[in-house]
């Protein structure tokens, strides 16, 4: 742990006490602006003295539930995708509490529109608060202040891909020392003499092809000199994580759960699903005219295509999508099969796709084309975050592990599109979308969703 860590976590507790305040005192502001009057009149005026002794109050829970959700979480520096969808979370909760206190609490006061507006503003202050600090650590970190100085060990691509993204982001908080092909005697030697001058906070150890024996030396060498061993897994090493006991006749019983997308988890998720993609569309509706008009008359033939998809538990569905290509395109696939490009796995892609049209290219490379699924989503066939949807043909050459893709809803977008899109090997594909699903969250959910647009406007390859 860094000493400008630790500042920079107890910095966090009075700034987001402070913001708090702030949209408290603002929320209070705006009830009585003669647009919002205009709208509500003001039925009982709340008393500015007696409000503010309770707003001054109200930031204390806030911190709390922010404690107990990790948002004082020591650590290097948290992505502001990660920060963002947190800070949602908690603060939304937050303000329940508020909601319930209020409730059984009435002479306090009524006023809806305050809690309302003041909910929105503390998602607002809260996050700009925390961006500034994060910002002026991020600023020192790249002056190389607060880096932790690393020992990279190996040799593979993941090894080279670690140490291009730590020299590419200074913001990472990472400063290379060494990096050794392995962790022989030699080397081992070496790195002891050189503790001697130089201060090394973490080894990492990120070639997976390592014997086992170099990995034990590396954190057993680790806990000797007090030393933090990383280490990392062959792109998600897809096991049962999630287990239940209970017991028959007195005997224990473990049940190997495939997600965490039961029960509650799954209703959750689904009245998401439901709320968001009613909303969404409803905000979208010119824009699917407009390109449902551009469709048409671009080329002959359906504004919409009508697809067959294998969904969850292997069950088929037809999945709605602007059409992008020429009449009878599955016709011609046959003639185009010998291009495949994605020979890795079942799928099938081929770079210049001579059936897309002019429109179709476009649509396809802002993904305006998947926009329909909405309609999907609504009717329970698919979810917003979840594995990509693929044909029967596809399924049909799946491996054994990889149908544990079927185990919940295909989505609109999910992990292995916004770590990759169409760039990814399917195999790579399956094992982060299989991730998901036994690592499933409502915060994971968020930060994909809210990743996704970030995504198709930076322009990464789109399928």
């Amino acid at each position: 742990m860094k000493r400008s860590e630790l500042i920079f976590s107890m910095i966090l507790i009075p700034v987001d006490y402070c913001m708090v305040i702030l949209a408290g005192f603002f929320a209070y502001q705006m009830r009585f602006i003669p647009f919002f009057t205009e709208l509500r009149p003001v039925v009982s005026e709340i008393v500015l003295r007696e409000y503010l002794g309770f707003l001054f109050v109200v930031p204390i829970i806030f911190i709390v539930i922010f404690a107990l959700s990790g948002l004082y979480a020591i650590k290097i520096t948290r992505r502001l995708i990660d920060e963002a969808t947190s800070l949602f979370v908690t603060c939304t909760a937050s303000i329940a509490i508020v909601i319930i206190i209020i409730f059984f609490q009435r002479e306090l006061f009524s006023s809806r529109f305050i809690v309302l507006i003041g909910w929105i503003l503390c998602i607002v202050t809260v996050m700009i608060g925390r961006f500034i600090v994060r910002g002026i650590q991020r600023a020192l970190l790249r002056r190389g202040v607060g880096q932790h100085n690393v020992l990279i060990i190996g040799k593979d691509k993941t090894t080279e891909d670690i140490i291009k993204q730590i020299y590419q982001h200074p913001t990472f908080g990472y400063r290379i020392l060494a990096r050794h092909d392995s962790f022989s005697d030699d080397v081992q030697k070496q790195v002891t003499s050189s503790l001697a001058t130089n201060s090394i906070d973490e080894i990492i150890q990120a070639d997976t092809s390592l014997p086992k024996e170099q990995g034990f030396a590396i954190r057993n060498f680790c806990n000797d000199h007090h030393i933090t061993f990383k280490y990392t897994t062959d792109l998600f090493e897809v096991q049962p994580t999630h287990i239940e006991i209970n017991t028959i006749a007195g005997i224990p019983i473990i049940e190997v759960k495939r997600t965490k997308l039961e029960g509650w988890g799954r209703i959750s998720k689904r009245i998401f699903d439901m709320v968001f993609a009613t909303i969404f569309l409803i905000v979208i509706s010119p824009l699917l005219l407009i390109v449902g008009l551009l469709v048409a008359v671009d080329s002959k033939g359906g504004v919409f295509v009508k697809l067959e998809r294998v969904g969850e538990r292997g069950k088929t569905f037809t999945l709605y999508k602007f059409r992008s290509m020429v009449q009878n395109a599955h016709l011609l696939k046959k003639d185009l099969i010998q291009h495949n490009e994605r020979s890795d796995g079942p799928l099938f892609k081929i770079s210049n796709d001579p059936r897309i049209t002019r429109i179709g290219r476009f649509i396809r490379k802002t993904s305006l084309d998947e926009l329909p699924q909405f309609f999907n989503v609504l009717k329970g066939e698919m979810s917003i975050v979840g594995p990509r949807p693929h044909e029967p043909e596809e399924v049909s050459r799946y491996e054994r592990w990889h149908r544990t893709l079927l185990t919940i809803k295909p989505g609109l977008t999910g992990l292995a599109q916004i770590s990759g899109r169409s760039d990814l090997k399917f195999e790579d594909e399956a094992k982060l979308d299989i991730y998901y699903i036994e690592n499933w969250s409502m915060k994971l959910d968020l930060q994909i969703s809210l990743k996704t647009p970030l995504v198709v406007i930076s322009g990464k390859s789109a399928s």
